[in-house]
């Protein structure tokens, strides 16, 4: 067995997208909904992971600007984590991100992911700060 794999996301997929997203941080850890879906859903490259019946379990949007990007929205379903699924999603963004002339990626990590975003070649950048009520900090990662 390969592990999870994930894939960029067509439209038929936005609806298992949003759900999860709901789960995840609205429900989970009480992000306001009219913040959790924006603008930028439209036009971001969504990635998703799903589960051997075929749900999407993870999914985290790549936002391009230039030769910089951000990634966002990362979430994996609270049955899958440390399962891989939210690794293979974070690949696939570098891959899609890669592809599109990208450089150099930021995000803004809640801290309590903080260690998975390292093991991923990523470095904290300044203060922690509040977004949506959970602390978070900038990360940032040059492609190669």
């Amino acid at each position: 067995m390969s592990g999870p794999r994930a894939a960029v996301a067509g439209p038929e997929d936005r609806a298992e997208i949003a759900a999860l997203r709901t789960r995840v941080f609205v429900e989970e850890q009480g992000v306001p909904p009219e913040i959790e879906q924006d603008a930028a859903d439209e036009t971001a490259v969504h990635v998703l992971s799903r589960d051997d019946a075929g749900r999407v379990v993870a999914t985290g949007r790549l936002l391009v600007r230039g030769s910089t990007a951000g990634i966002g929205r990362m979430a994996a379903d609270a049955a899958v984590r440390g399962r891989g699924h939210g690794a293979a999603v974070l690949a696939e963004l570098h891959r899609q991100a890669a592809v599109r002339g990208v450089t150099e990626i930021e995000l803004h990590a809640q801290v309590t992911a903080r260690r998975f975003y390292e093991r991923a070649g990523y470095t904290a950048v300044g203060e922690e700060y509040e977004e949506a009520g959970i602390t978070h900090i900038t990360m940032r990662r040059r492609l190669p």
